[in-house]
């Protein structure tokens, strides 16, 4: 019975050691953010009603925008959070999908079209490597509702 035991754990063991090593090899170091950075969402307006088919102007104070994989001081690219609960883990690149737009063409703005309803939306920035700088350099998140 025993050996039975060891047969069935040693190989649990192993898997997770892997995937515990494997999350460390995917976590990527964080930009340093220059004191006083901030971005912010230029339109639509907290609490605004836009139509289906609207556009988003990204605002950025106390640093550069540069396309992801340029790798300039007190630069980044925007991301817009769409819909999102919480930050993305802070060491590993953020998200590619409906609810994380990105942006790594250096856009500071974007045509965005939603479904009717109530939405969230907030930009976060990233470095070259689409890591959030250390801290985070996020906007407030506004609410909208689409028509």
């Amino acid at each position: 019975m025993k050996k039975k035991i060891l047969f069935l754990t040693l190989p649990l063991a192993i898997i997770a050691f892997a995937v515990l090593h494997a999350q460390d090899a995917a976590s990527l170091p964080r930009t340093d953010a220059p004191e006083g950075a901030r971005a912010y969402i230029i339109s639509p307006k907290d609490g605004k009603t836009v139509p289906k088919t609207f556009v988003v102007r990204f605002g950025l104070k106390g640093m550069g925008v540069a396309p992801a994989g340029v790798d300039l001081p007190n630069t980044g690219h925007h991301h817009l959070l769409v819909d999102v609960e919480k930050l993305p883990p802070q060491n590993l690149p953020i998200p590619a999908d409906d609810n994380h737009r990105h942006f790594g063409g250096g856009q500071t703005e974007a045509e965005l079209t939603l479904p009717a309803g109530t939405h969230t939306l907030q930009l976060l920035l990233a470095d070259k490597n689409h890591v959030q700088h250390k801290p985070p350099i996020k906007s407030k998140k506004i609410t909208i509702t689409v028509e």
